[in-house]
Formats: C-alpha cells, structure tokens, sequence
C-alpha cells in the first residue's frame, strides 16, 4: 500500500507544481487552491509511505515521478519544447526510479 500511495503522491507533485506555475505567483485564484490543496496531499502521502519505505529511496522515487510528470506536463500542454535529449534525460530518471524500486 505505501508504494501506492508513494506513487500516487508523486503524481500529486506533478499537479502542485503545474498549478504553481499557473498561479502566477499565488495572484490567480483557482491555481493557487490547487496548488495548496495538491501539495497537502502530496506531502501527506509522502508522510505515509515514509514509515514503511526507507527515506532515500521513497523520495527519490517521489521526485522522480514529480519531475517526470512535471516535465511531461510542460511540454504536452505549457508549450516547453520537446527535444530528444528531454526524453532521453527523462528515460534515464524513470530508469533510476524503477531501480530504486526492483533493488529496494
């Protein structure tokens, strides 16, 4: 269950950051909410799967899946170009992340 929920709170980075960036600096309203309440669940879930999952793997594995997704996030719909050096770069963090998990 704490991998779940570690993966699912990794995604949650994923929306916090997005909508961080969308707040424009907190002045928009709805990306501000978001990103609060995103960041909660994030952080409470990372919270979670830290008392079952050592502390070096589990929030490598959680910034990778934020980074990843955030990455992704950019350039599939904030216009951040697509360059085959990104996604090989981000092939080689998923690779780290999957890693982490096959050796933990």
């Amino acid at each position: 269950m704490a991998w779940i929920v570690l993966v699912l709170s990794g995604l949650m980075e994923t929306a916090w950051a997005t909508a961080l960036s969308e707040s424009k600096g907190l002045t928009r309203l709805w990306p501000s909410v978001i990103f609060v309440i995103t960041l909660v669940l994030s952080m409470g879930g990372l919270s979670y799967a830290l008392n079952t999952i050592p502390v070096g793997t589990g929030y490598a594995v959680w910034v990778g899946i934020g980074a990843v997704g955030t990455a992704l996030m950019g350039m599939a719909f904030l216009h951040e170009g697509v360059t085959v050096a990104k996604v090989l770069c981000l092939l080689l963090v998923v690779a780290g992340v999957v890693g982490l998990k096959v050796f933990h």
